[in-house]
């Protein structure tokens, strides 16, 4: 018998499950949004790189999203690397180089589930302030996105 047999493992406690579900639903909603539009461009798989910049180049702001995405991007690189080292999060860098692929808005809260299951159980609780201002911001960037596809 080795040494984990026979022991329960200790079930995750519902504000993790719920963090987990509420990033799973941020990747696959940041998947769709972001892969319904970006299939646009596979018509001219050659051209797609060109094209692409061009168009999110073309307008200030375009510009400004952009470089505001990008240095999100930067961000989200660096906590990652660093949170991953810190907590045995393997394969840190296939998050980064999928973000840069696919989209960072989809695997950075892959990412994020990752490291949730891995924190110490010790950590404070959310407020009720802390989820009233995450729903409300949750609500505000699903309703700009809505809007911006549409």
């Amino acid at each position: 018998m080795n040494s984990t047999e026979g022991v329960a493992a200790t079930p995750l406690p519902v504000s993790t499950r719920v963090l987990c579900g509420c990033y799973a639903a941020i990747a696959l909603a940041a998947l769709i949004a972001t892969w319904s539009q970006n299939v646009a461009y596979l018509g001219d798989p050659v051209h797609f790189l060109n094209d692409f910049v061009a168009d999110v180049s073309a307008t200030p702001g375009g510009r400004s999203f952009s470089a505001d995405l990008a240095l999100v991007f930067l961000s989200a690189a660096i906590f990652m690397v660093s949170e991953a080292r810190r907590r045995g999060i393997r394969f840190v860098w296939a998050y980064i180089v999928l973000g840069a692929l696919i989209a960072i808005s989809v695997t950075f809260p892959l990412f994020l589930i990752a490291r949730e299951l891995r924190i110490d159980r010790t950590a404070s609780q959310l407020s009720a302030v802390d989820v009233a201002g995450l729903v409300a911001a949750a609500a505000a960037i699903a309703g700009l996105t809505v809007w911006i596809l549409a």
